[in-house]
């Protein structure tokens, strides 16, 4: 009689202690020589889960059989040729259609006959009930670890599975290159695909060497996956809950969710062959579009750049000439050098904001308080939302879109408290922006294409440039010091400061203008 040779290992957990396929093969093989009526025909070597119909060579080897290429199958184990109900009910069904007449295996006997296939069936059935039972634990196992606060997969990029204390914990050699990619994408002046270009080439960040994968560089796709992951900011998303993570939040929810908001802009600027420090900042004074940038080659080969409108507007010719980078790089030093406080304005300003946080301090217990008090309604609502759901009066569908909502604005108020329970004064944030704000044209001068942008975008708004002059708006909490101040004027700006260093959408600001003052230190 003839027959085919079936062996199977799934890389799903179910199989760690089943043989390889090769030694399959090898037993197998063993047995064959005390069955000298025996043929077999051919063989095949399947690594794919039975959980679920639909395995390729399995099928192919069914199809043979009703051919009548072969009339018997030799295989480990029945769990070898199925887990699942509907691969179980074809292999019993050829057996009663006479397309399949024999069985054969290393470890279970089988006579074709009604006592035969009725333990058959039960073998079958057992693999499925084995299958499902393990998957309702693994999923249990699941939840109780996420309940734990932990995530029970791997982890993302930048974080490390501790295998000894079954937790998560920051990579010390990626963690901070992360965090400086959500750094560059939280100023809204670069795109994924420049972040990934500067994490691959300039910083050399490469992934984790797994067994065999990983070791290269980050994938597009997995830059989208990064940004868009709330783990990064201490929040584990499973089955449509929402749950305090343990791990070290790389971000807070504010900087997750302004980035959600970058990631959904209509479009995303296109790659560029140049890459110039202003573009996209500027409008055309006269026509009201964009200003672009282009280099030019002179007739002995030198290189110059220049600023003009992109004149796309259909309905009017713009006049506008073009403006050499130099040029252009001179007014806004002229700018940014207006930005310097006077001597006595300097120190007047920094002991008005030490007196301020002073102040301040006496202060934060009453927001500590009410931050409480929010945190002590949410879960009141958390509480009210079960009853209600317990009571039928609203569907699952309402029960998990406003748990999840409940969820996310409890950790929030968390993530709020913790950082106001830590104490940090904002007055040394406050002299970092004084500091920046006399050093801005230093640091212009000497900084690189990104630091000039970086600059500008964050002292300047409504750059406009008409007849080859650029026009800039200082942006708060920043101002122009040109002439002699008024005290109102002194008020004002300390206001200003005060309300732009407790600002958390000003926070990654913060980091890049303590960055750049420590840059000229």
């Amino acid at each position: 009689m003839k027959y085919f040779l079936y062996c199977r290992k799934s890389t799903e957990d179910e199989d760690h202690q089943i043989l390889s396929i090769e030694s399959q093969r090898r037993e197998l093989e063993r047995l064959l020589p005390l069955s000298p009526e025996v043929e077999v025909v051919a063989a095949y070597e399947e690594s794919k889960s039975a959980k679920t119909p639909g395995r390729p060579l399995f099928d192919e080897m069914l199809r043979r059989i009703e051919r009548g290429e072969a009339q018997g199958i030799i295989s480990w184990h029945p769990d070898r040729l199925a887990r699942n109900s509907i691969d179980g009910g074809r292999i019993i069904y050829l057996l009663d259609t006479k397309r399949l007449h024999d069985l054969k295996f290393a470890s279970f006997s089988f006579e074709n006959n009604p006592q035969g296939k009725f333990m058959l069936s039960i073998i079958f059935g057992y693999s499925k009930y084995y299958v499902d039972s393990l998957s309702e634990n693994v999923r249990r196992g699941n939840r109780t670890k996420v309940e734990l606060g932990w995530l029970p997969c791997g982890a993302p990029l930048g974080y490390l599975n501790d295998k000894e204390t079954k937790t998560i914990v920051p990579d010390p050699e990626r963690f901070a290159l992360v965090r400086r990619m959500w750094d560059l994408m939280l100023t809204g002046a670069y795109s994924p695909r420049r972040i990934l270009e500067i994490a691959t080439h300039e910083w050399g960040l490469r992934t984790k060497k797994r067994r065999r994968i990983g070791g290269g560089p980050l994938s597009l796709s997995a830059i989208y996956g990064i940004f868009s992951n709330p783990f990064f900011a201490g929040v584990i998303e499973w089955e449509r809950r929402t749950f305090p993570g343990k791990h070290p939040a790389m971000v807070t929810l504010d900087e997750f969710e302004r980035v959600q908001k970058f990631l959904g802009r209509p479009s995303a600027p296109r790659p560029k062959r140049h890459e110039f420090a202003f573009t996209g900042m500027i409008r055309c004074g006269e026509c009201g579009l964009g200003v672009t940038a282009e280099v030019k080659t002179n007739r002995y080969g030198s290189h110059y750049t220049y600023y003009h409108c992109t004149k796309k507007r259909l309905d009017y010719r713009c006049r506008q000439p073009v403006t050499p980078l130099a040029e252009l790089e001179d007014q806004i030093v002229q700018f940014l050098e207006e930005l310097t406080l006077p001597d006595s304005l300097h120190r007047w300003v920094v002991a008005r904001l030490d007196r301020l946080a002073q102040q301040r301090k006496t202060d934060g217990e009453a927001q500590r308080l009410s931050l409480e008090k929010a945190l002590t309604t949410v879960w009141r609502e958390l509480d009210t939302l079960t009853k209600l759901r317990l009571r039928d009066l609203i569907t699952d569908e309402e029960f998990a879109t406003q748990r999840q909502e409940l969820e996310r604005e409890r950790l929030r108020l968390t993530q709020n408290l913790e950082n106001r329970q830590k104490g940090n004064s904002w007055f040394e944030p406050a002299q970092a922006v004084i500091s920046f704000s006399n050093h801005a044209a230093t640091h212009f001068k000497a900084g690189d294409t990104r630091i000039k942008r970086l600059i500008l975008e964050t002292v300047g708004s409504n750059l406009t440039l008409k007849d080859r002059r650029l026009s800039i708006e200082a942006k708060k909490p920043f101002r122009r010091w040109t002439g002699t101040a008024e005290i109102t004027d002194s008020w004002a700006f300390v206001k200003d400061v005060r309300t732009f260093v407790e600002d958390p959408a000003s926070l990654t600001i913060l980091a890049q203008i303590r960055d750049l003052v420590h840059l000229g230190t």
